[in-house]
C-alpha cells in the first residue's frame, strides 16, 4: 500500500526551512495514486486497471458515517483538489477577475416574459444577489391579452434551497383546477427527485411525499397524478398513479418498462385530453395513451412497438369538441422523418395514416408545433434550423427569416392551442438570446425581450463566421466561430475549439456573455459540428456512431487543422473543450494527436468506455448499447477498445489538461476522470500539468445557482488563458 495521498502534499507551497538560506517555494507535487493490481478479462483479452479501487457505490457516497475505503477515496479527491488549487495559485486573481466580469454582465434583477396557460399568467423573476428564480402567477383578467401588474409568488427557489449546497427545482405542474401544484426537487445532484404537492392558495405543502422519481409527471384530474420512478441504475422504468391523500407506498404501478435499453416518462398532452407515457431507447420509441377523464383505466398503446421506429405524437382536438386527430412525426420509411396524420381512433393502424409533410433527403424534420389553424415546422437544412409556418385553412406557407451566418432558433413556450401567435427564441454567437412573438397570420415579428448584457458589450464589435473543414475521407464538416473585430486573422490568435458529436445532439452556436471574457482577450471561439451530431441530418448522426464512431474524432482533428491552415488559429495555441460524452471526444483526440493541442478542458468526461459499458449496474449503461455497442459482443468490444481514452493512454508529451467532475455525478461516475488523470500522469513524457478538480457537492451538471456556475466557467477560462500566456490580458 502506498503512502496516504494527503501526506504526499506536504511539499505544496512549503517554505524550505533552512537557517542559513533564504526561504524558497517548492513546486507543487501531484498526489501519487496507489497502483493496485486489478485484471479485467473479456473475450480472452486481459486489461489491467490499477486504479479500479477509486470506485465507490452510491450507498458509500451517501452514508452518514463513511467507511475506511470511502475516506481513502475522498482523501485522494481532496488531495487532487488541493494540488489543482496550488497549481492555479498564480491565476487566482485572474479567476476572481473573470468571475466578477461575468457576473457584472448579468442583470441581477430581471423578469422573464409572461405566458398564459389555463386561466393564469406565469413568469419568474431574479433578484439582486440571489442565486435562484422566484416563480409567480396571476389570474387572467377580463382583457385576456393584458398582463397583470401584480403577481403572487408560488415558488421561491432561494427559500427552498436554504441549507443545501446543491438545489434543483426539476419541474412544477399546476393541477387542472389551478388549486395545487406538483413539484420536484433534487438536493444532491444525482437527478433523483422527490415530488411534493403545494396548495397554491396557502403556500402550504400537502403531506404526500414521493421519493426517487425522475422529476416530471402529469395530472389526469385534480386528485390523480402520474409519475415515474427510477431503478438502481437510475433508469426511469415504472409509471405509478398517486391519488392525493393516500400513502405513496400504496401507489399503483400502471406501466413497467422491462427492456433495460428503454427509459420512460409521463406527461399530459397539450390538448389536455390525454395522459401519455413515452418510452424510448436510442433508436426506437413507443407511446401509451389514457384519456384524462378515465384515470383508473389502463393505458393503451398508440401503435405497437417496432425496432428502429422513432416517432413523436401530438393530439389536436376538433373545433367542435368531437374526436380530434393525431399528428405523428415519424421515421417510418423516412430516415430524416416525415409528418403524418390520422383520426383519433385510427392511431394503431399505420395504413390509415396520411402524409402531411414528406421525407426529404437534405432536410431533417426536427419538431412540429400545432395550433388551431397553423402548423409550425422546425427543420434543419445545411446545419441550421429554420421555422416554417403553414396555415391549415388555406395551405399558405411562409418562413421566418434569419440572417446570421450561424444561429439558433427554436419554438418557445406555446401552451395555448387556440391562438395565431407563436413564441420563438433566437440567438447567435453575436446576438444575445431573444424571445419573439410571431403573428402567424400577418407574418410579422415582435421582440418581447432580449437578454440584457450589462457593461460595454456591442454586438457589432464581434464577427461570426461559418467555415467548412474537410475530413480525412473528404467529408465537409461545418465550423461556427466568433472573435472580436480587434483580433487579426493572421495565424496568431489563441483558439478554443468546442465539440460533442454524440446521440444525434446538435451543438448550437448560441450567445454566451461569459464567453466575452475570452473573446475580449483575443481568443477565437469555434464549434466543430462533427459527425455523431445531427446538424446535417440523420445520416450525419449515423456516420458518427457504432462502427463509424472514429469519424467523430477525426472530424474534430480536421476542424482544428483547418482553423490553423486558414489562419484563424495560432498553431502553438490551439485548445479543445468538451463535456460528458464530449469529454470522450477530448480523450480520444488527445490520444490521437497530443501534439496538436496546447491545452484540453474535459468536463465530466466519459473516458472509461469499455469498463463502464461492461457494467450494467452503472447508470445509463443498458440504454447506451445502440450508441456504442455492447462490449459483451467481441466485435463491439474490440471496436470500443480501439478508442476508449482510458485504455489508450500512451507514453506521450500530453498537453496541459484540466479535468473536472462531480462527486455525485449520476451520468459519468467521478472515478472515470479520476482514474484517467492518474493514468495520464503515469505516461506523461512532457512537462505540462494535468489537473483534476472534483466538485464534492454536485453531480453531472456542476454547481447549481446562476452565479456559482460562473465560478466553474471562470476556472476553465483561467486555465486556458494561463496556458495561452494571457494571464495579464484585459
Amino acid at each position: 500500500m502506498s503512502t496516504h495521498p494527503l501526506l504526499l502534499l506536504g511539499g505544496l507551497l512549503a517554505l524550505a526551512a533552512c537557517a542559513d538560506a533564504p526561504p524558497r517555494m517548492t513546486a507543487p507535487q501531484p498526489p501519487l495514486a496507489a497502483r493496485e493490481p486489478h485484471a479485467i478479462t473479456t473475450h480472452g483479452h486481459t486489461r489491467q486497471d490499477p486504479y479500479f479501487w477509486m470506485r465507490l457505490s452510491e450507498a458509500q457516497r451517501e452514508a452518514a458515517e463513511p467507511d475506511a475505503h470511502t475516506r481513502r477515496v475522498v482523501a485522494h479527491l481532496e488531495a487532487e483538489n488541493a494540488y489543482t488549487a496550488a497549481m492555479l495559485g498564480p491565476v487566482n486573481t485572474l479567476r476572481e477577475d473573470l468571475f466578477k466580469e461575468m457576473k457584472a454582465r448579468i442583470k441581477e434583477t430581471d423578469l422573464s416574459v409572461p405566458y398564459r396557460e389555463n386561466g393564469y399568467w406565469y413568469n419568474h423573476r431574479f433578484e439582486e444577489g440571489k442565486e435562484y428564480a422566484i416563480h409567480m402567477r396571476a389570474p387572467v383578467g377580463p382583457d385576456r391579452d393584458r398582463v397583470p401588474e401584480a403577481f403572487t409568488d408560488i415558488f421561491d427557489e432561494n427559500v427552498m434551497a436554504a441549507g443545501n449546497e446543491y438545489f434543483d427545482l426539476g419541474d412544477y405542474e399546476p393541477s387542472p383546477d389551478n388549486r395545487l401544484a406538483a413539484y420536484s426537487v433534487d438536493t444532491v445532484g444525482r437527478r433523483q427527485y422527490g415530488i411534493r404537492f403545494r396548495d397554491l392558495g396557502t403556500g402550504a405543502d400537502l403531506p404526500d411525499v414521493i421519493a426517487n422519481t425522475s422529476g416530471g409527471g402529469a395530472w389526469a384530474d385534480d386528485r390523480t397524478f402520474f409519475y415515474t420512478r427510477k431503478d438502481r441504475t437510475l433508469r426511469s422504468y415504472k409509471v405509478f398513479r398517486h391519488v392525493l391523500g393516500t400513502d405513496p407506498a400504496q401507489d399503483v404501478e400502471v406501466f413497467h418498462e422491462k427492456d433495460p435499453a428503454f427509459s420512460c416518462e409521463v406527461y399530459r398532452s397539450r390538448s389536455d385530453r390525454f395522459v401519455l407515457i413515452t418510452t424510448e431507447s436510442t433508436l426506437a420509441s413507443e407511446h401509451w395513451l389514457l384519456p384524462v377523464d378515465r384515470p383508473m383505466d389502463a393505458f393503451e398503446p398508440f401503435v405497437p412497438r417496432e425496432e428502429e421506429h422513432e416517432h413523436s405524437v401530438f393530439h389536436v382536438p376538433a373545433h367542435d369538441g368531437t374526436a380530434g386527430h393525431w399528428y405523428i412525426l415519424t421515421n417510418w420509411q423516412a430516415r430524416n422523418f416525415r409528418l403524418m396524420r390520422c383520426a383519433e381512433a385510427d392511431h394503431a393502424h399505420k395504413e390509415r395514416w396520411t402524409e402531411v409533410i414528406p421525407h426529404r433527403e437534405e432536410v431533417l424534420l426536427e419538431d412540429v408545433d400545432l395550433f388551431r389553424d397553423h402548423l409550425v415546422v422546425s427543420e434543419r437544412r445545411e446545419g441550421l434550423t429554420h421555422l416554417r409556418v403553414r396555415r391549415l385553412s388555406t395551405g399558405a406557407e411562409h418562413e421566418i427569416a434569419f440572417h446570421d451566418p450561424a444561429y439558433v432558433t427554436y419554438t418557445g413556450t406555446n401552451p395555448e392551442w387556440d391562438t395565431h401567435l407563436l413564441r420563438y427564441g433566437y440567438t447567435s454567437l453575436t446576438t444575445p438570446s431573444g424571445v419573439y412573438q410571431h403573428d402567424m397570420n400577418a407574418g410579422t415579428d415582435t421582440l418581447l425581450k432580449q437578454q440584457e448584457v450589462l457593461g460595454t458589450f456591442h454586438a457589432e464589435e464581434y464577427i461570426s463566421e461559418r467555415t467548412w473543414a474537410t475530413a480525412a475521407d473528404g467529408t465537409r464538416v461545418p465550423v461556427s466561430l466568433v472573435y472580436h473585430t480587434g483580433t487579426a486573422r493572421d495565424g496568431t490568435a489563441p483558439t478554443l475549439l468546442y465539440g460533442y458529436g454524440i446521440y444525434g445532439i446538435s451543438m448550437e452556436p448560441t450567445f454566451s456573455s461569459a464567453r466575452l471574457s475570452l473573446l475580449d482577450r483575443g481568443f477565437v471561439f469555434a464549434i466543430a459540428h462533427v459527425r455523431g451530431g445531427e446538424e446535417l441530418g440523420r445520416a450525419w448522426y449515423e456516420n458518427g456512431r457504432m462502427e463509424h464512431k472514429m469519424n467523430t474524432f477525426t472530424d474534430f482533428i480536421a476542424c482544428a487543422e483547418h482553423l490553423v491552415r486558414e489562419r484563424y488559429a495560432d498553431p502553438a495555441r490551439v485548445f479543445a473543450m468538451g463535456g460528458s460524452a464530449g469529454g470522450l471526444l477530448m480523450g480520444a483526440v488527445v490520444n490521437l494527436r497530443p501534439d496538436l493541442w496546447k491545452g484540453i478542458v474535459a468536463e465530466v468526461p466519459f473516458v472509461d468506455v469499455v469498463t463502464t459499458m461492461l457494467d450494467d449496474s452503472i447508470p445509463l449503461t443498458t440504454g447506451e448499447f445502440d450508441e456504442w455497442g455492447d462490449p459483451k459482443e467481441e466485435p463491439a468490444y474490440r471496436r470500443m477498445l480501439s478508442y476508449s481514452p482510458y485504455d489508450n493512454v500512451k507514453d506521450a508529451a500530453y498537453p496541459a489538461m484540466l479535468v473536472t467532475t462531480g462527486f455525485h455525478d449520476s451520468q459519468v461516475q467521478y472515478w472515470e476522470p479520476a482514474k484517467w488523470v492518474a493514468r495520464l500522469r503515469d505516461h506523461q513524457r512532457g512537462h505540462a500539468p494535468i489537473l483534476l478538480h472534483t466538485n464534492m457537492d454536485a453531480g453531472h451538471g456542476g454547481a447549481s445557482g446562476r452565479f456559482e456556475r460562473l465560478k466553474e466557467v471562470a476556472l476553465d477560462y483561467a486555465f486556458v488563458l494561463w496556458q495561452a500566456g494571457l494571464v495579464d490580458a484585459k
